[in-house]
């Protein structure tokens, strides 16, 4: 379990070639104990962007404060605070601020390599096993 502000989280660059004026904040990440999603917050300076590029994994996002265009290999998708977004696996997309203020946006995505926990209880998957 967690509980944390977000300004609590590091704000980091996005590192990746393309990206511009991008930062982020891993407020749930593998390293928290979340089997299986991590929760980001994207920060993107004004005329800032994340890299045009595509994954074999979806995107879950919404758009916390700003506004900004979603780029994608269907077209340009306007968007603004209070909008929710979702991004095919395998999809060429970046996210693009289009305002004169920080746009913050929540990323939802899956872990490459989600962890798997097993249960303590042996009959779980409803086999005795001749106990």
């Amino acid at each position: 379990m967690k509980v944390v502000h977000y300004t609590e989280v590091p704000l980091e660059p996005v590192n990746a070639e393309g990206a511009e004026g991008a930062q982020i904040r891993w407020l749930i990440a593998q390293k928290d104990g979340a089997p299986n999603f991590a929760l980001r917050l994207f920060e993107l300076a004004p005329g800032g962007h994340t890299p045009h590029h595509t994954h074999d994994w979806e995107h879950e996002a919404w758009v916390v404060s700003g506004t900004g265009k979603l780029v994608t290999d269907r077209g340009e998708f306007k968007f603004a605070e209070g909008d929710a977004m979702y991004v095919d696996p395998n999809m060429m997309h970046s996210f693009h601020n289009t305002g004169d203020d920080v746009l913050k946006f929540l990323c939802i995505i899956p872990h490459e390599k989600p962890v798997v926990k097993r249960t303590l209880n042996p009959f779980a998957d409803g086999k005795a096993n001749d106990c």
